[in-house]
């Protein structure tokens, strides 16, 4: 008999949008973002996931973070060589998420 795979979900096309920088964050602006991120699947694509690291404004600690739909947490982490922004989801607007986070 045959095999069907077509209806479960590992065809759905993920994609990974990746982002390193420099630019330095306050934990305020950060949340903002996030917020914005994980409750708005309107502008963004679907988001599924995103974590990161990038330099704190102000601090010598960094900020990491940790996103899923509809919840988020930042929390403060030792400094890395070069900040770093991971979007996991479909469908995404890579232009939209850079101006989100004003890269």
């Amino acid at each position: 008999h045959e095999h069907h795979h077509h209806h479960h979900h590992a065809d759905e096309v993920f994609e990974s949008i990746g982002k390193e920088t420099n630019k330095k964050f306050t934990k305020e602006k950060l949340d903002k973002i996030l917020n914005e991120l994980a409750n708005n699947d309107e502008d963004y694509g679907m988001v599924l996931r995103s974590k990161g690291m990038l330099p704190c404004e102000g601090s010598d600690e960094w900020l990491y973070f940790d996103l899923t739909p509809g919840e988020y947490e930042i929390r403060g982490g030792a400094p890395d060589f070069t900040g770093k922004i991971v979007v996991i989801g479909s469908k995404l607007d890579k232009d939209a998420l850079m101006k989100l986070f004003e890269l």
